[in-house]
C-alpha cells in the first residue's frame, strides 16, 4: 500500500479506528457528498462502528444530521451545528456562478426574496413540506414553479439559509425552516471559518493538495492558502513525490493487515474528495471506462489496499440482494476472502441476505 492511500485511508477511517458514530463521522470530514442518499449513508456506514442504514434513517428523521446544497454545490450532509458557517463561507461562491442560468429562468433578487418568503411562511411552526408542495406554494404566491424555475428558487433558499432538509414521508424527501432545524447552528467569523474548514478537510482527507481542497469546497487557491496558514500547526506539510501535500499534525504511521476491500458508493468522499485522483489508479495500469456505471470511479467502485480494482452494482434478488463485484483481474485467494467479508458488512448494514456473483478481467 502506497503512502498517499494508507494515510487517506487512515484519516477517513476506512482503516483503523471508526468513529463512534455516524454523526462523528460528518462532524470530523466536515461534510459528506450525498447526492446518492442510500449511497452516501453506506459511507457513513464504512467509517462508523457497527450501524444500520435504518440507525441512519432515524439520524437523518430526527435532523441529527441535515443534508442541504452547499460548496460546489450539490447535495452534502452537514451538522446542524456546522451548516451555518458552511453556508456563510461558501454561499457567496455559489452564487454567481447561478446568475446566468436565474436570468434564463426569470429569476432576478425580488422574486427570490418573494419565493423564500412564501417557504417561510408555509414551513413556520414544524411544517415540513415535499418539493411538490412547494411548487404549490409558489403557484399560491403567484410564482410561477414551472420546468427547472422551483429547484432553482428552492436552492436559493437553502443558499439563504431559509430551508433546509426536514424528515422523510415515507420515500420522499421533505424540506423544514432553517431556523427550526438547526436552532443552534454556529456562527463564525470568515478566518475563523476557513481555519475550521481548512483543517477538517485537511485532517479527514489528507495526505491532500491545494487543488484538492478547492475542488472540494468551492474555495479559491488564495482562500485554501489563507486557510491552511489560519489552521497553523493542526496541520502538516509534507513533500511526497516532489508535490505539497499537507495532512493531520497527529497522524501517525497508518498500518494495517492486508488486504483491505472496500465496496465503496456514488461520490464516496475517498474518490470525490480530491481533484487529483492518480493515487487511486493501480500503476502500470489502463482505465477502463467502461467497468464503472458512468465512466467513472465516481461511481460503485471496489478498493484494494486503497485502489480501485473494479466496480460492483446491487439488484434485488428473490432472497434479499444481489451483488455484482467486477475486478480487472483475478483476485488472489485472500483478495476474493476480503471481497466477501465486505460483502457481509454490507448485509449486516441492510440487516438482508446478500449474495455475491463475482467475475474478473
Amino acid at each position: 500500500m502506497n503512502t498517499i492511500t494508507a494515510r487517506r485511508l487512515r484519516a477517513q477511517r476506512l482503516t483503523g479506528k471508526p468513529f463512534a458514530s455516524p454523526v462523528d463521522a460528518v462532524r470530523r470530514l466536515g461534510a459528506v457528498q450525498s447526492q446518492d442518499f442510500a449511497g452516501a449513508k453506506w459511507a457513513l456506514a464504512l467509517r462508523s462502528r457497527a450501524t444500520t442504514d435504518a440507525a441512519i434513517d432515524r439520524l437523518f428523521d430526527d435532523g441529527a444530521i441535515l443534508r442541504t446544497h452547499v460548496m460546489r454545490p450539490t447535495w452534502h450532509f452537514v451538522l446542524p451545528e456546522d451548516i451555518g458557517w458552511l453556508l456563510d463561507l461558501t454561499a457567496r461562491r455559489i452564487r454567481p456562478g447561478l446568475a446566468a442560468r436565474y436570468r434564463e429562468l426569470g429569476i432576478d433578487d425580488k422574486v427570490a426574496a418573494r419565493a423564500g418568503a412564501a417557504f417561510a411562511a408555509a414551513l413556520s411552526g414544524g411544517w415540513h413540506l415535499t418539493r411538490a408542495e412547494l411548487g404549490r406554494v409558489l403557484s399560491a404566491a403567484d410564482i410561477s414553479p414551472e420546468g427547472q424555475r422551483l429547484p432553482h428558487l428552492i436552492m436559493g433558499a437553502e443558499l439563504d439559509k431559509v430551508i433546509v432538509s426536514g424528515p422523510r414521508h415515507g420515500k420522499q424527501f421533505t424540506y423544514a425552516l432553517f431556523d427550526e432545524r438547526a436552532p443552534k447552528a454556529r456562527e463564525l467569523e470568515r478566518d475563523q471559518a476557513l481555519a475550521e474548514l481548512s483543517s477538517r478537510y485537511f485532517r479527514s482527507h489528507g495526505p491532500a493538495q491545494i487543488s484538492d481542497f478547492t475542488w472540494w469546497s468551492g474555495l479559491t487557491a488564495a482562500e485554501a492558502r489563507k486557510g491552511i496558514e489560519l489552521a497553523g500547526p493542526a496541520l502538516e506539510h509534507r513533500v511526497i513525490e516532489g508535490s505539497d501535500y499537507w495532512q493531520d499534525a497527529a497522524s501517525t504511521n497508518a498500518r494495517s493487515d492486508l488486504p483491505v476491500v472496500h465496496l465503496l458508493p456514488n461520490f464516496d468522499e475517498y474518490t470525490v474528495g480530491y481533484r487529483d485522483r492518480s493515487a487511486l489508479i493501480p500503476a502500470g495500469s489502463r482505465f477502463d471506462p467502461s467497468l464503472y456505471s458512468f465512466g467513472s470511479i465516481l461511481s460503485n467502485v471496489v478498493t484494494i489496499d486503497g485502489v480501485v480494482h473494479g466496480a460492483w452494482r446491487r439488484s434485488n434478488a428473490r432472497a434479499g440482494l444481489l451483488i455484482e463485484v467486477r475486478l480487472s483481474e483475478r483476485p488472489a485467494v485472500r483478495e476474493a476472502a476480503a471481497v466477501e467479508e465486505a460483502l457481509r458488512r454490507m448485509a449486516r448494514f441492510l440487516g438482508r441476505p446478500v449474495k455475491l456473483a463475482l467475475t474478473h478481467g
